[in-house]
């Protein structure tokens, strides 16, 4: 089988999954250090997306993930999720990371599901993979480290190169 897609949820996966407000509204998201390494490994193998069904905290989101990694990040409900990884992806070339409770509608679409530590506990059921980490504390990268294993044969990430511009190279 041939990955070609790895479709990132944000909220749960690349934060705490906690919103923080103020009486002014939603103010802030924790992000996690380790993720954004671990998807410039990955971005040499997938095409990479992120989705947030947070409209409210979009524009926070939009700032981590667009502006300052470089990564599309795209609207979609929490219950539009499946009917749009079928319609602009190939579900068999997929790999969906959630944590939230309808996210196993998700994972029953793609190829392959994983999901972080602190995932609600019945989509856990349905997860392919369960991290370790949680979502915001390297669950990400812990499950890219797992795809390059899994689909890609690449067992350590050290045996990668990185070249003077950035990028990582397989030796």
């Amino acid at each position: 089988m041939k990955i070609k897609n790895f479709i990132f949820d944000v909220d749960g996966v690349f934060t705490d999954g906690k919103f923080y407000y103020t009486q002014d509204g939603k103010v802030m998201k924790i992000f996690g250090d380790a993720d954004n390494d671990a998807l410039s490994i990955m971005s040499n193998y997938v095409h990479i997306e992120m989705i947030t069904g947070d409209k409210r905290g979009f524009n926070i989101s939009q700032k981590r993930i667009e502006k300052d990694m470089g990564y599309k990040l795209t609207l979609v409900s929490t219950f539009d999720r499946a009917k749009w990884i079928t319609k602009n992806f190939n579900s068999d070339e997929t790999i969906y990371m959630g944590d939230g409770i309808y996210d196993p509608l998700v994972f029953k679409k793609v190829t392959y599901g994983i999901c972080p530590s602190n995932a609600f506990f019945n989509t856990k059921k349905y997860a392919n993979y369960i991290t370790e980490s949680k979502g915001s504390e390297g669950a990400v990268a812990e499950a890219i480290i797992h795809v390059l294993d899994k689909f890609f044969g690449i067992s350590n990430i050290l045996d990668l190169k990185i070249s003077q511009s950035g990028s990582w190279k397989k030796e």
